[in-house]
């Protein structure tokens, strides 16, 4: 039989053929493909979930949630971003500097409350989800990108995220997604400049764009010199070009970050300094303070994808995140618990995609780690699956996680009968119910704001005399109890005539 009649030119087989032809073609293709999108929606609600049933069963974990909502309540009225719960008065920027928060303020606006926050964080998380997917699917195909979007998805470290309340790094978890998979594409300018909101996100996230920004310029060079051996003229021009402005970006996170910590934070703080850097021990610091625990946060990080992510250079990114944790003498910062690893999801698994991809590429060498390679992704997406059965979203299988039980709802009931507008001294339970309404201080905070209630949770039994206790923080004021229900307790300041 003849030879089939030639659809394309030898210039066009020739630009096909070349790495960035494929890589663009490849793009293409994945970003018609409407999986991870379809994948971001199923986690956004399994996100959506527990969070927002852990709240109703007032399983709040931490403060924090009744600071941000406090500092957004702010913004969403014009007013300045004060968190009163960080003492009267206080202006959240001079805690950290997260002004990006904001962009959740209009969406407050039109639904106050606490859920508003929760949601646009699982769709944050969710969103990240796309990108990571994406680059997977280019680089090891849709079927083993599918399968790192899953181990992504379900990665610990954004589990732990959503259990814990409301926090600003939903927002960095994105844009850093976004930049590597702009990265691996070789879009080096669309990398950097997803990267640059950062620096909006909170104070040491200027670093984490230093890194990414000296990332492309290394991926850049490395393009430019192996564009000019295989005589790919554009994608050289292309690569050499941005290497100045990755240098430029990767200066601007160093001084974003040394201005931040010694300027703009202190001159919002009302003691004039940056409060964390008591969080660092004087002098050098001792790097095996905490060893085993530090091992173990490594071990979580690494192995799940394989120990992939150590082939890539864009694992140097997560540098920055761990290097201040690990400094820091607050052992809450060295674990896997809390909020703290969730930007470093994105880098981790995106450089196991990369390095996988890279001995896929690579001809000769070890057959067992190709083959290795081969199945990785799988194996990532079963070491996920298997993770969370122990992990947050695993609670979404037993029926017992979607009933509220009744001591929420005698508590709620309670807390309802503290008018709008009252100033209210509270511990952890009750702050993300009032802080929407209120003026909610810290318990034992108040700083010589006398409240007008005071709200405790108090199901452990830790305050066997509440009236005692609120006045013993407000010595010549009188509190009687308002009511009980549920473990929660409400004083009210009686008023003398």
């Amino acid at each position: 039989m003849p030879p089939a009649a030639a659809t394309t030119s030898p210039a066009e087989d020739a630009a096909g053929s070349s790495p960035s032809g494929i890589r663009e073609r490849a793009g293409h293709e994945a970003g018609r493909d409407l999986a991870p999108w379809g994948l971001a929606g199923l986690l956004f609600i399994a996100y959506t979930t527990v969070s927002v049933l852990r709240w109703e069963k007032f399983g709040t974990r931490s403060w924090d949630l009744g600071i941000f909502e406090q500092a957004i309540r702010g913004y969403a009225h014009l007013q300045a971003p004060i968190a009163d719960l960080k003492g009267p008065g206080a202006h959240i920027l001079g805690d950290h500097f997260s002004p990006v928060t904001a962009l959740v303020a209009p969406f407050y606006r039109v639904f106050p409350g606490p859920v508003t926050l929760l949601v646009a964080q699982a769709a944050l998380f969710a969103l990240s989800v796309v990108p990571v997917t994406r680059a997977s699917s280019r680089l090891l195909g849709r079927g083993g990108g599918l399968c790192l979007g899953v181990a992504y998805g379900l990665s610990w470290g954004l589990q732990r995220a959503v259990d814990f309340d409301f926090h600003e790094i939903a927002f960095a978890v994105p844009l850093i997604a976004f930049s590597l998979e702009a990265l691996l594409a070789e879009r080096w300018r669309a990398a950097l400049l997803w990267a640059l909101p950062l620096v909006l996100v909170k104070e040491d996230q200027g670093l984490t764009l230093t890194a990414i920004a000296l990332v492309v310029a290394w991926r850049a060079r490395g393009a430019a010199r192996s564009s000019l051996d295989s005589e790919d003229g554009a994608r050289s021009a292309r690569a050499r070009h941005v290497l100045p402005y990755a240098c430029g970006v990767a200066a601007f996170g160093v001084i974003a970050a040394l201005l931040t910590f010694v300027w703009i934070i202190p001159a919002f703080n009302t003691t004039g300094s940056y409060e964390y850097w008591n969080r660092v021990e004087g002098g050098f610091p001792n790097p095996f303070a905490g060893f085993e625990v530090k091992l173990h946060t490594l071990a979580w990080l690494l192995l799940p994808t394989g120990l992939f992510a150590l082939r890539s250079p864009l694992v140097l990114i997560a540098l920055p995140t761990l290097g201040w944790r690990f400094v820091s003498s607050d052992d809450s910062y060295w674990g896997t618990d809390w909020h703290y690893s969730a930007v470093l999801m994105p880098v981790i698994v995106l450089a196991a995609v990369d390095g996988i991809a890279q001995v896929r590429r690579r001809r000769g060498g070890r057959a067992w780690l190709r083959k290795y390679a081969s199945q990785a992704p799988l194996a990532a997406a079963a070491a996920a699956l298997a993770l969370t059965v122990s992990l947050p979203l695993g609670t979404l299988t037993d029926t017992a996680t979607y009933r509220v039980p009744a001591y929420a709802r005698q508590a709620d009931a309670l807390l309802d009968r503290i008018p709008d507008g009252a100033s209210v001294e509270a511990n952890i339970g009750p702050i993300s119910r009032l802080a929407g309404r209120c003026r909610v201080l810290w318990i034992g905070n108040s700083r010589g704001v006398t409240p007008d209630y005071v709200a405790l949770d108090n199901r452990s039994g830790r305050y066997q005399d509440p009236v005692g206790h609120a006045a013993r923080l407000h010595p010549g004021v009188r509190y009687e109890e308002l009511g009980s229900a549920g473990g929660f307790v409400v004083l009210k300041r009686v008023t003398t005539t």
